[in-house]
């Protein structure tokens, strides 16, 4: 018997991973098809989310119980707890339930408050693979919101250093990007106060622009966001996130600064596909971008 007042999380995950169901046997219990289930290692998997809605558009509805904004007891109880906790709830009175939380941020994860798993008998397994970085998603925003940031101040180092005959060779055309009203930072998976509000370009004409800048932690990001609400699948080579939906992160002197008006494109190949874990009643639990 696991018992919470003697265990400290990490152990009764521990312990309960050592009697882990299957991804496959899983998927079998919501009646996923064999091609419907993309294997991502021993104890997780994807689920390709496009083709079962594609396959169920038809199916009965169920029920849907929104968590959120619950601030956690000094026990650590708030929404994924909650959440968990529910669904044990609801399997045991015989209801036919899954839930649907997001990656945990290493921010938190590596400061205070540690995983954002749950907690007791009512978190998510496997706990250290659900902790640090699950499928990636998280490490995919940052490079793509992080190269947004490099393609604005590259054109502003290029405007700088050329006169608009020059540009025009390159296929530029002058934005005058105004440095003192770039509304995006940059972004890193870490409470890093330290750089919240830094310098940038701070070197020779090669080295950029000097202005205001800083780092906001990633699952901040509008591209996090964007991610999160998507629905699209991803049959071909990627996703451009200029033409379907508009990153907005500053302004010209007059107007505003997308990527489209930069003639630039930022192509995305993040994972949207569900990953699929377990809770300890050997119910699954799907898990999809960050908070």
């Amino acid at each position: 018997m696991l018992d919470p007042t003697k265990l400290a999380d990490w152990q009764i995950a521990e312990l309960s991973e050592a009697n882990m169901r299957t991804p496959q046997q899983l998927a079998d219990a919501l009646g996923l098809l064999p091609e419907e289930l993309i294997p991502f290692g021993r104890q997780i998997a994807r689920v390709d989310q496009m083709a079962i809605r594609k396959r169920l558009a038809n199916a009965p509805k169920g029920k849907y119980i929104d968590v959120t904004a619950i601030t956690p007891t000094p026990l650590g109880e708030g929404k994924t707890t909650t959440t968990i906790g529910l669904i044990e709830g609801l399997a045991l009175r015989g209801n036919r339930v899954s839930g649907a939380i997001r990656q945990p941020s290493g921010g938190p994860t590596f400061n205070i408050k540690g995983s954002a798993a749950g907690g007791g008998l009512a978190q998510c397994i496997p706990l250290t693979t659900f902790s640090m970085g699950l499928t990636g998603d998280i490490d995919k925003i940052t490079n793509a919101h992080n190269l947004c940031m490099v393609a604005l101040t590259s054109r502003m180092q290029h405007e700088r250093n050329y006169d608009d005959a020059q540009l025009a060779k390159r296929n530029l055309k002058r934005l005058d990007i105004d440095p003192n009203r770039v509304q995006m930072k940059w972004v890193i998976d870490f409470c890093a106060q330290a750089l919240r509000n830094i310098t940038i370009g701070q070197g020779g004409k090669m080295d950029g622009v000097t202005m205001d800048s800083g780092f906001a932690i990633t699952v901040s990001s509008e591209l996090m966001a964007i991610l999160a609400i998507a629905t699209f699948s991803f049959q071909s080579c990627g996703y451009s996130f200029s033409s379907d939906y508009e990153v907005e992160y500053g302004f010209l002197i007059d107007g505003e600064i997308t990527l489209d008006n930069m003639n630039a494109a930022i192509v995305f190949y993040p994972e949207l596909f569900e990953a699929m874990e377990k809770e300890f009643e050997a119910l699954p639990h799907f898990t999809k971008t960050g908070p």
